[in-house]
């Protein structure tokens, strides 16, 4: 062997030892999942328990594999002081679902800054449309085609303030956007149609859209790049001669334990632009803890490719 050929076949091997090397510790969610990157999860499906321990389960959270968490809430810490126990615990959070005032939106902004979150979401703008009147039933939940056009207005406001504060701001759903409200009408469409595409863009509940009797897959052909984060959510199928109050509420279940296959969902949202998914849990949780329930949430989502 030659010394060219040597040296050659020397920087070879340390580079394949230094790949094997590093595989050790790579992350077990690096190798599969929907988008090969890092696996996120909503806060609010292990709520009670970052309420008691916020430190320790963001880090029980990374050891089962997640690298990204959408924020739901900071429980009596500052968004600063939020972002340090993520940062603590070798997270990411991409995502956060804020509370809005509009007459102080800044407010939201900077706890969007604090964490490191590019998108600024709201989990609902329905109480801000509709004020203090409270809605008790489904019927009363449901978005009229004049609420949507309020929303649409607000979000559009929003978007143009989160715009200038260097953030994107983004619309999350419920099933109460799918209500027909006649002739095939409903307010989700509306919201789509009569908000700015650059201001205004979409995380789809993937769980509360099926659950109301519509496809995201659908959403996602019609609305290109307008749909950069989902919800991973699933839920035991409806009973048919359940009750009615019964048939309207949901009953969270783990992914691949409920009525929502996911595979042609990301096959659909990775043409569409998808940027970001996390993993969300409804209760009851009545088969495990949130946490356990969590590991199988991460193990259905990592057998994706």
């Amino acid at each position: 062997m030659s010394p060219d050929s040597r040296r050659r076949f020397l920087m070879h091997s340390s580079r394949l030892a230094a790949a094997a090397y590093a595989s050790q510790w790579m992350p077990r969610r690096a190798f599969a999942n929907p988008l090969g990157q890092p696996i996120g999860i909503q806060l609010y499906t292990v709520n009670e328990a970052m309420r008691d321990d916020p430190a320790g389960t963001l880090k029980k959270l990374r050891e089962i594999g997640f690298g990204e968490v959408e924020s739901a809430g900071f429980g009596k810490l500052s968004a600063r002081q939020f972002r340090q126990l993520i940062d603590d615990a070798g997270l990411a959070c991409p995502s956060a679902h804020l509370a809005f005032d509009v007459d102080n939106l800044d407010a939201a902004f900077d706890d969007a800054h604090a964490l490191g979150a590019k998108y600024a979401v709201s989990g609902s703008l329905d109480a801000l449309v509709r004020g203090s009147q409270p809605a008790a039933t489904p019927a009363q939940r449901a978005m009229s085609l004049d609420e949507a056009k309020k929303t649409a207005e607000l979000a559009n406001r929003i978007g143009a303030a989160a715009k200038r504060a260097g953030l994107q701001y983004v619309y999350h759903n419920h099933d109460f956007e799918f209500v027909d409200q006649g002739n095939g009408a409903f307010g989700y469409d509306v919201l789509l149609r009569e908000t700015d595409p650059e201001l205004v863009k979409f995380e789809i509940d993937c769980g509360w859209m099926r659950f109301a009797g519509h496809d995201p897959i659908d959403y996602f052909a019609k609305y290109p790049n307008r749909i950069p984060l989902i919800h991973v959510k699933d839920y035991l199928p409806k009973r048919k001669h359940a009750a009615a109050i019964e048939a309207a509420t949901m009953q969270g279940a783990e992914l691949g334990r409920g009525a929502v296959d996911y595979k042609p969902v990301f096959a659909a949202a990775k043409k569409a632009g998808l940027q970001h998914y996390f993993a969300e849990q409804e209760g009851p949780f009545a088969r495990m803890s949130p946490l356990r329930a969590a590991q199988v949430d991460y193990a259905y989502l990592h057998a994706i490719d």
